[in-house]
């Protein structure tokens, strides 16, 4: 062979073992990221035209896959799409949210749950199908939540809110409904040009429809984190249920030429008020000196016991509740009333609420009850888990008891129900921004001697004057409304 002939035969070889090099590198070490990679549309169209599994509320399906008549083969439909949609979220050509994307490995049937149903389906020569998720949701409580926000005549106007509801010994979320809202029926059309114009309309609304208010929206809770500041000062020994508490017409925070007042609540006005009076009338300067008499690490530790600052819920993007760790004199005081930089999403406040009624224990919140196979086979269940003893269970007996007060003769009486002993606590809380008006919370629990759930509602806003705005009116009865569905 001479020389020019076997320089050629050397360069392919080695052409060759770059080839081959190649073709193992792409199909063994990139091979995950490649199928992940969202510019391969293979990939994309073939996931999008699998079958998925459903997302079952009992045994009705509120997300399924149909047959299509189009290059796609199934079309992901959506049931009663505004009132479920914070929750399942949506699947589309180029994306998904909510439980269509943390749940995507079962739905889609890659989780390793499914792998015996992967089996028999490549040895039967069938198309891979998804498996379906049941949630703990309640429908008739679901419905409840959803009508006090969306159909209720005394909520005017385009409302802004959210509603959960906890079962306290579980965790099980109940109900969790969040406005405005979308139809993720558009967002899974097979008309991708109808999808994206969908999608930008949906980024650009004000109102933000494709934010789950219920677990992603903080706000400054007001007067319901009075419930966290009370269990601090009797959990500390600072304060029992029974002794009087100081109170006054004006608190002067230390430090600072403001004052606190009670916003024309007379019976916070003696200087020293029975600990069921302050939380009954809601005594912003009872909890704002006692916040101060606590201090910012009891504060801290309590709020924290409760969940704040902590990452929680699995099954949906959480956005953490916060308690500052560094707040001074003054603002810890305006921490005891739920201002300065506390802020708190619904899930987190219907949490308190749920620890308070569970004897002070912290359950991990969870919306996924079971996974199951294509065929509706069980196969796992969700176990309730402790998060934390947020209080003791006398503390958690005490709390309930000022709580039940506040119904049976305070600020929370639109919650009361014949026959069933109610415990709540309303809340107005000041958004800081003089353009926008107070947020309206209600949170309680039911029944107080044998708790079966608990409810947080927000009214962020609504059509109502800014004088008239209360957690007590607005939200009380919606919180009534969706213990009632759960307690038959």
């Amino acid at each position: 062979m001479n020389k020019p002939i076997r320089t050629i035969s050397i360069f392919c070889m080695f052409l060759f073992l770059a080839l081959m090099a190649n073709a193992t590198y792409l199909q063994f070490w990139q091979a995950d990221d490649l199928n992940e990679d969202p510019r391969n549309r293979r990939i994309i169209e073939a996931a999008y035209s699998r079958e998925r599994g459903a997302i079952l509320v009992g045994r009705n399906p509120v997300a399924e896959s149909v047959p299509s008549n189009d290059e796609y083969r199934f079309q992901r439909t959506y049931d009663l799409p505004f009132m479920y949609a914070p929750i399942t979220g949506f699947f589309s050509f180029y994306t998904q949210t909510g439980l269509e994307q943390t749940q995507n490995e079962v739905l889609s049937g890659e989780d390793p749950r499914l792998f015996v149903t992967r089996l028999v389906d490549l040895l039967s020569n069938q198309d891979n199908e998804g498996g379906s998720v049941e949630l703990t949701i309640d429908p008739d409580a679901q419905q409840a939540a959803y009508d006090g926000l969306a159909n209720n005549p005394n909520l005017p106007g385009d409302v802004k809110g959210s509603v959960v509801a906890i079962e306290p010994n579980t965790g099980k979320i109940l109900a969790m409904v969040s406005l405005p809202s979308y139809d993720p029926n558009k967002l899974a059309s097979h008309d991708l040009e109808s999808v994206d114009d969908v999608y930008e309309r949906l980024v650009a609304d004000p109102d933000e429809p494709l934010i789950n208010r219920a677990t992603s929206k903080r706000l400054p809770p007001g007067s319901t984190f009075k419930l966290v500041t009370a269990a601090a000062a009797i959990e500390s020994g600072l304060y029992s249920v029974d002794d009087d508490v100081p109170a006054g017409a004006i608190y002067d925070v230390p430090q600072t030429t403001s004052d606190i007042g009670n916003d024309g609540r007379t019976a916070c006005s003696p200087a020293q008020v029975p600990f069921a009076t302050a939380m009954e009338w809601s005594c912003n300067t009872t909890f704002a000196r006692m916040a101060n008499e606590l201090g910012t690490e009891k504060m801290l530790e309590q709020a924290e016991a409760f969940g704040f600052n902590t990452d929680y819920l699995e099954d949906l993007p959480q956005a953490q509740s916060v308690y500052p760790d560094d707040a001074n004199e003054p603002e810890t005081a305006q921490t005891g009333i739920g201002q300065f930089e506390v802020a708190a999403t619904p899930l987190q406040m219907a949490m308190v609420s749920a620890a308070i009624a569970n004897g002070g224990t912290v359950m991990r919140p969870y919306l996924v009850n079971k996974v199951q196979s294509a065929d509706y086979q069980d196969l796992e269940q969700t176990d309730p888990e402790e998060l934390s003893q947020a209080v003791s269970a006398s503390t958690a007996d005490d709390l309930t008891e000022l709580m039940v007060s506040t119904v049976d003769n305070g600020t929370a009486d639109d919650a009361a129900i014949a026959g069933v002993e109610v415990a709540g606590k309303t809340g107005t809380a000041q958004s800081g921004i003089e353009a926008v008006p107070p947020y309206a919370w209600f949170t309680s629990f039911a029944p107080a001697d044998n708790p079966q759930v608990a409810v947080a509602v927000v009214i962020e806003s609504a059509d109502i004057p800014r004088g008239e705005i209360a957690g007590g009116t607005y939200g009380g009865p919606i919180a009534k409304a969706v213990m009632e569905a759960i307690l038959g």
